[in-house]
């Protein structure tokens, strides 16, 4: 959607800008013996020109719906807070190495828990009472949580990659 914004107002600029560049008299080199004659104008007002603008470019991804239900919630969860699916990919991948999407998921040296691998655990019960046994729960808190602290789920890959934690 936003790529269509901003393709409709560049169209949009490009039109007023050549609307404009022929509607403005052509600048001559201004001495004590020269004078320029404005050209005179049509009835119909300025000429505008206009075009559509046309790629070949593909994505570097296709967009596959997860096969799995704690999956396809989170793809929702970042649909709603407008993320895109490269996004979600970061996410996917870093769940995976966490908890391989599994809200049962307990790592029994540090006591982390859930999806998100909340350290300690009992961080997600701001989330809702129902935190352990809940993946929308676990989801919706691992999501702002990465949202506080990493601004979006790539930031949160990139520092897992770096430091093997996030």
């Amino acid at each position: 959607m936003d790529g269509i914004r901003v393709l409709s107002g560049t169209l949009i600029s490009l039109t007023a800008v050549t609307a404009l560049g022929t509607a403005l008299p052509a600048r001559a080199e201004s001495g004590p013996q020269t004078r320029t004659a404005l050209p005179a104008r049509a009835e119909s007002g300025p000429q505008i020109r206009t075009g559509t603008w046309t790629t070949s470019a593909q994505p570097k991804m296709a967009a596959v719906r997860p096969a799995s239900r704690n999956k396809k919630i989170a793809l929702g969860h970042l649909v709603q807070r407008a993320w895109n699916y490269q996004e979600f990919r970061c996410l996917d991948n870093l769940w995976t190495k966490e908890s391989n999407w599994n809200h049962r998921a307990l790592n029994h040296s540090s006591g982390a828990y859930g999806i998100p691998q909340a350290l300690p655990a009992g961080k997600m019960s701001g989330a809702g009472r129902d935190w352990k046994i809940n993946p929308e729960t676990q989801i919706r808190w691992g999501l702002a949580y990465i949202k506080g602290r990493y601004g979006r789920p790539c930031g949160a890959w990139g520092h897992w990659k770096s430091h093997n934690w996030y």
